[in-house]
């Protein structure tokens, strides 16, 4: 890759893990940071410009005065009511026509990206950039799912593909067979605390994260990180399973040192679903 890399940022570290990735390489950056919800943090230091979503014909001007021709989305962004987004035009011309579908996020994100596309920009995923973070197969630590987990990490798959497939969310918790949760807008951090006062008696229950079978490869990539750990301790599970290949974990060595901690096993596992957008 070369040439300035326009960083869309979101929410989250993981922005900030990326631009120093780049600077590693040496690669420039641009960010391009939204109002309530990037952190102040992430513009640190490095050369950006906040926006607000919804003002789209702003974004791609400033992308191009910053000289940038690759893009890439990263960092979760909580999505507002439409009321509140006050959409310029080329927002509400994009809108009209994703239809229906920009709904869903991957309908809107699918959307934003071939607004990007048809403006001339490349559009990478963040794994493209962050390759090392893509999740392997295998467990991180010295915990390893029993017999019954395996089988709530089988349903935990099927659930949150079928909840995927709706374009929803990407995550479930499983307990003894039994679905304690599904991620919606919420995210994965309070579907954990939701979980937290449904668990049943006996073994604990299992975060499953995959990607949804239609998602563009490029962007939202299901992600692990600390705090998902922490998250799944607190609400008393034994385990976490990502799909391999399929979702980013944040610092995957720390993630296991936190899980062993913890006593919880975390593992990639091979999902069977089309790769839409690689």
């Amino acid at each position: 890759m070369t040439g300035k890399l326009g960083i869309l940022a979101g929410g989250g570290d993981l922005p900030q893990r990326l631009i120093q990735v780049c600077r590693a390489s040496g690669r420039d950056v641009f960010v391009l940071a939204f109002e309530g919800q990037t952190n102040p943090e992430t513009t640190a230091d490095v050369e950006h410009a906040w926006t607000r979503l919804g003002s789209t014909s702003a974004a791609l001007k400033t992308l191009r005065r910053a000289n940038v021709t690759e893009v890439v989305m990263v960092g979760p962004v909580t999505r507002p009511s439409l009321r509140d987004l006050r959409l310029d035009p080329l927002s509400v011309k994009m809108l009209a026509k994703a239809g229906a579908k920009a709904l869903g996020d991957d309908g809107l994100l699918r959307a934003i990206v071939g607004t990007l596309e048809g403006e001339g920009f490349h559009v990478l995923g963040v794994d493209d950039v962050l390759g090392d973070m893509v999740a392997p197969a295998g467990v991180y630590g010295r915990h390893t799912p029993d017999a019954q987990a395996e089988k709530d990490i089988a349903r935990g798959i099927a659930v949150a593909r079928a909840l995927g497939a709706h374009d929803v969310g990407q995550a479930a918790v499983v307990q003894q067979g039994i679905v304690l949760g599904v991620e919606a807008v919420e995210g994965t951090d309070l579907l954990l605390q939701r979980c937290a006062v449904l668990r049943r008696g006996g073994p604990g229950g299992v975060l499953v994260k995959v990607r949804k079978p239609q998602q563009d490869a490029r962007v939202d990539l299901p992600t692990i990180g600390l705090q998902t750990v922490r998250g799944a301790a607190a609400a008393g599970l034994r385990g976490i399973a990502v799909e391999a290949g399929g979702a980013l974990v944040v610092d995957r060595a720390a993630v296991a040192s936190a899980a062993d901690a913890a006593g919880l096993f975390v593992v990639g596992v091979q999902v069977d679903q089309p790769n839409v957008g690689e």
